[in-house]
């Protein structure tokens, strides 16, 4: 049936087993090479685009993933129903599970994955090194955590099953290392079903450096040159880029060849990736592999000129790989991952409406998006919205291409990373290449604040948003006045207009005064002139140079607010940056108060767990954990604001809870 049982097999139809981006990714290779295609969908996913854009497209009743992309018999019973005679596994979800690799076989459909006996060897982290060892692949020694000593430190403690940084701690005192064990544990029975962790040594400084390997049937291994994931949030990648930059020939020989061993020792087939921790030092050690494709394998794409997701539905018809060796690699690409959070805010996902999702590419440029116009961001998922690649023939080049198209892009929605990114592609450090897995933590509160001018670049741009308003409001006054005969507008005071900028939360205020004959006066904002104003677009001097804006005003519903009336955010969009602001109402509303010390969900979630023993008139201290909340595939502490006494607990594990809910009240 498959090339695993000595026989070719064309593919005629192929479902992904997954949604969003990885999808849609898969679906325009097939589209390209006549093959159909096939879509599963929650009822969460039932006008995204990956279900829209299939051939075919068949339901999974339900929400959760839990319920829906987790269930392997679903899956292979809709690839049944709709035609399909091959499962592609995407990332994420089951594309890693041997159980579900074998069921599909079973079932007499390709796999177009590796076999189930390679994922199978490299599923638990532990059994995974334990095997790289006898191949001679460098490894970290493990340190068994009863025997832990003040020498060993700092430790991590992982998860021995998944990814995607979860059920993973920081350890740097021996005090804490029960907790860290307990924590991680917990996360990880929670993500994957298996509690199983271990402590190996955490490398201050290091790198994250992968190699991409294809392998097929026959014997033939290509390691397609490396990555650099070192940016990373939580121990999930951000920014990746190929080749890793500032390495020696000596060590990139040593990851290829470590790679190769590593992909042979499991009798691999297929797109995987060998991921490698490289130390200060300049010595590599193996940290996993992830026996599908990776998030970031646009960059290796890019780069050698290739369709992996085409070089695997080749490997698992049973064809050979196009030569004994890959093609040689050519200039340098980056990749930016674009997710719906707010990094100012411990990286808190957002959710709500994506009124417009504009990227420009071409010229280099590449975008490889889950989401359109028009989308409902929920809880239910992952928080990345898309991916952004440049490619150029220098590395100089590649960064300050994908840098420019992130900032002109119009992003109008849900709060997201897009000027983090920016500013992260733009800073010293990863312009000179100087990278590692620590980055954020040094950098993070510097990158998320606005340049020195700053606040009244967020002035100019909320007078901006205000003149579009007003500018608005003058077309309708015409249209009224023209329909019921000659209403007249008599401006003589300012005008005002009060807003929320997001993300930060500052309010400000601005004022303008009409004119007759001519565009607006600007009030309180010396050196700022306004030439012209409308709806859509807003041109002002500003110190004597000449900024075009461009501003969107949508109605939404404010979040975990049921019931109440709409407000409206506008998006202004220009050189000089890109702000969101929330209208404020002249007079605040009476029922927006809460009782002190409330703990409110700042997103919507599920409540995973409850601190040990805590019960309502415990004392807790300030920062003291009291539960934690998992949403968009994350998790999140709600700790205590302040010493005091815990006098109400309104959540249990299991609750589904939306923004605004009160948790917990602490009062001193």
């Amino acid at each position: 049936m498959t090339a695993a049982d000595g026989h070719r097999r064309t593919i005629g139809a192929v479902l992904v087993a997954g949604r969003g981006e990885i999808a849609r990714r898969v679906f325009r290779t097939c589209r390209e090479l006549g093959v159909a295609t096939v879509a599963v969908h929650s009822d969460a996913d039932a006008d995204a685009p990956h279900a829209r854009e299939a051939d075919a497209a068949v339901r999974l009743p339900g929400d959760a993933p839990a319920d829906t992309y987790l269930r392997g018999d679903l899956i292979v019973a809709a690839a049944l129903a709709a035609g399909a005679d091959a499962v592609h596994p995407g990332y994420g979800f089951l594309s890693e599970n041997a159980g579900f690799a074998r069921a599909v076989r079973e079932a007499g459909l390709v796999w177009i994955g590796p076999p189930p006996e390679a994922i199978e060897a490299m599923a638990s982290k532990t059994r995974a090194k334990e095997l790289m060892a006898g191949a001679g692949v460098p490894l970290l020694e493990p340190v068994a955590p009863g025997e832990a000593r003040e020498e060993d430190l700092p430790l991590l403690v992982k998860a021995a099953a998944g990814g995607g940084g979860r059920g993973m701690r920081i350890v740097r005192e021996l005090a804490a290392l029960d907790g860290g064990i307990r924590d991680a544990a917990a996360e990880a029975a929670a993500a994957f079903g298996d509690g199983e962790v271990f402590a190996e040594p955490y490398v201050e400084g290091g790198r994250h450096v992968e190699v991409q390997v294809l392998a097929d049937a026959h014997g033939t291994v290509w390691t397609l040159g490396t990555r650099d994931c070192s940016l990373q949030r939580r121990h999930q990648k951000v920014i990746e880029e190929a080749p890793a930059p500032l390495l020696t020939d000596g060590q990139r020989t040593a990851l290829h060849e470590a790679a190769g061993r590593a992909a042979r020792a499991v009798g691999y087939r297929g797109a995987g990736t060998v991921e490698f921790l490289l130390a200060p030092d300049g010595r590599a050690y193996f940290l996993e592999m992830n026996t599908r494709l990776q998030v970031e394998h646009p960059v290796t794409e890019c780069v050698y000129g290739l369709d992996l997701v085409a070089l695997q539905l080749r490997v698992a018809e049973g064809a050979p790989l196009p030569g004994a060796e890959p093609p040689a690699p050519r200039g340098h690409a980056v990749e930016a991952r674009l997710y719906a959070e707010d990094p100012a805010r411990r990286w808190r996902p957002q959710t709500g409406r994506l009124h417009r999702f504009s990227v420009p590419e071409g010229d280099g440029v590449r975008l490889d998006a889950g989401v359109a116009d028009g989308d409902e961001i929920t809880v239910h998922y992952d928080p990345m919205l898309a991916k952004v690649v440049a490619w150029a023939p220098t590395r100089a080049e590649a960064v300050r291409k994908l840098a420019h198209a992130l900032a002109r892009s119009r992003i109008h929605g849900p709060a997201t990373n897009r000027d983090l990114l920016v500013r992260s592609l733009r800073h010293p450090d990863f312009v000179s290449g100087r990278l590692d897995t620590g980055f954020y933590d040094r950098h993070l509160p510097g990158l998320c604040e606005d340049h020195a001018d700053g606040e009244r670049r967020l002035r100019v741009a909320a007078l901006a948003a205000a003149l579009a308003d007003a500018a608005a409001r003058r077309a309708a006054a015409r249209t009224v006045s023209g329909r019921l005969g000659g209403w007249r507008n008599l401006p003589s005071r300012p005008q005002s207009r009060r807003y929320r900028a997001e993300p930060g939360g500052a309010e400000l205020e601005v004022r303008y005064r009409p004119a007759r004959g001519g565009p607006p006066l600007a009030e309180d904002l010396p050196g700022v002139r306004v030439l012209r104003a409308d709806a859509a677009r807003v041109e002002l001097e500003v110190d004597g140079v000449r900024h075009a804006f461009g501003v969107a005003a949508y109605e939404d519903g404010p979040e975990g607010r049921e019931g109440r009336e709409e407000r409206e955010r506008v998006f202004v969009d220009s050189p000089l940056g890109a702000y969101a602001f929330t209208a404020l109402p002249r007079f605040p509303d009476p029922g927006d108060r809460t009782e002190p010390g409330s703990l409110l969900a700042q997103m919507p979630g599920t409540v995973v767990r409850v601190a040990d023993g805590l019960a309502v008139g415990d004392a807790v201290a300030a920062g003291q954990p009291l539960l934690w909340l998992e949403a968009m595939k994350m998790e999140h502490r709600v700790t205590a604001p302040a010493d005091g006494v815990l006098r109400e607990l309104r959540a249990a594990p299991g609750q589904r809870v939306d923004v605004g809910a009160v948790l917990a009240v602490v009062t001193p």
